[in-house]
């Protein structure tokens, strides 16, 4: 790990003065440093400091005194392991994603072939704009990683989503991706995420309440460390994971069909989806009016996907289920584990979890082992998942 080297670019943010704390959190880890930092990001922490840090001068022109400087945009992408930007702000998303080069650490961006994670920083209005969620998607579909902004209070004096991500989350980001680049790279992992939706007329659906986050933040870290990830989801206004093949469903039972006719392929199943356990017996194909008279609709049940791919599961087959209850948790999900042969289950509540950024979950074994996760971004409990599927896979 010692060789691995973080370019970090620094920008003109107030929350560059967090930037001191990510080259020495990054340097603890064990990684090198060479800080490029913008013209603007020079008005907010000095370069001193962060040369200080690193133990490497910072590069802030494109054309230096001397005359390999004029190059070194090009020579650094061949040490570069990892492009940091953080903070990121409004001004340098826009230039990476339309390919703009008029100072050094856009030139770098460029011409640069190792993995990029971006940490935006910026004032809630500007970071909701169409035009920075436009450049932000299309940088995640060209590969990039992105830090969510955390919430609070910021400079300007709102209270909003905006502010830089903690140093300790973006140096744990970096470690993680460093040394988890390839560690899935022999698994085919099939994800199932969000919720079904089942039509009883044109108009009108029974659904729940799951936004897909989960389902999607897996396969993105799945897709991270390497694996070939399938990832099938029911209605979602989730962006789709670069790298990820992405099948989109709408009722149980073409989520059924799309995920039994690629099980085969799989080595890791992951069913994060809320797949609905009943639908309307009934579809009818006009518009039902509104009369006086209460409405009442006949349900029957769905066939259960997961119960189907226990069945079927093969012995080089790992398969992770999701419980969410409202109530007996440990029990119902321990109950779920044993029926549906899984070999792990996810289990979590209801009230916590469903339409956020945030969950608190337990994962259980089969081997009858228990493992409390704390409240945390999904993402982070993606992470946590696949370090355990990670060491039941190698066999520790």
């Amino acid at each position: 790990m010692s060789k691995k080297k973080v370019v970090l670019g620094v920008t003109g943010c107030i929350g560059a003065y967090k930037a001191a704390e990510i080259v020495r959190g990054l340097k603890k880890e064990g990684f090198a440093v060479q800080a490029v930092m913008t013209a603007s990001a020079q008005e907010f922490i000095t370069p001193l400091t962060l040369e200080t840090l690193s133990g490497e001068p910072v590069i802030s022109d494109l054309f230096g005194p001397r005359r390999e400087e004029g190059t070194r945009h090009i020579s650094l992408t061949e040490e570069c392991d990892l492009l940091l930007v953080a903070p990121a702000t409004a001004s340098i998303l826009a230039k990476f994603a339309c390919g703009i080069a008029d100072d050094f650490l856009s030139t770098f961006f460029l011409a640069n072939r190792a993995p990029v994670i971006l940490a935006p920083a910026m004032n809630t209005q500007m970071l909701s704009h169409p035009a920075v969620t436009a450049n932000i998607a299309k940088l995640r579909e060209r590969g990039a990683e992105l830090i969510e902004p955390g919430e609070g209070w910021l400079a300007c004096g709102w209270m909003g989503k905006g502010r830089l991500a903690e140093p300790e989350a973006i140096v744990e980001r970096v470690r993680t991706r460093l040394e988890k680049g390839s560690s899935l790279s022999r698994e085919t992992i099939l994800v199932s995420a969000g919720p079904t939706a089942e039509p009883f007329d044109p108009v009108r659906v029974l659904t729940n309440r799951s936004s897909g986050k989960m389902g999607f933040r897996l396969a993105e870290v799945a897709r991270e460390r390497g694996a070939k990830v399938i990832l099938v989801s029911g209605p979602t206004s989730e962006a789709e994971p670069p790298g990820v093949d992405v099948v989109r469903v709408t009722t149980a039972a073409e989520m059924k069909k799309a995920i039994l006719t690629r099980l085969d392929s799989a080595t890791i199943v992951l069913m994060a989806a809320a797949v609905a356990d009943y639908r309307p017996e009934l579809y009818e194909t006009s518009k039902i009016k509104k009369g006086s008279e209460p409405l009442q609709l006949k349900l029957v049940r769905t066939e259960d996907i997961l119960l189907e791919i226990g069945r079927q599961k093969r012995p080089d087959q790992m398969v992770v289920g999701f419980a969410a209850e409202t109530e007996d948790l440990e029990e119902r999900a321990r109950r779920k584990l044993e029926t549906k042969n899984l070999d792990l289950v996810v289990a979590n509540d209801v009230g916590v979890g469903f339409e956020t950024d945030t969950n608190e979950v337990i994962l259980l074994g089969r081997d009858g082992s228990r493992t409390l996760v704390p409240m945390m971004s999904k993402r982070n409990i993606a992470e946590k998942i696949l370090d355990r599927i990670e060491v039941a896979r190698s066999g520790n």
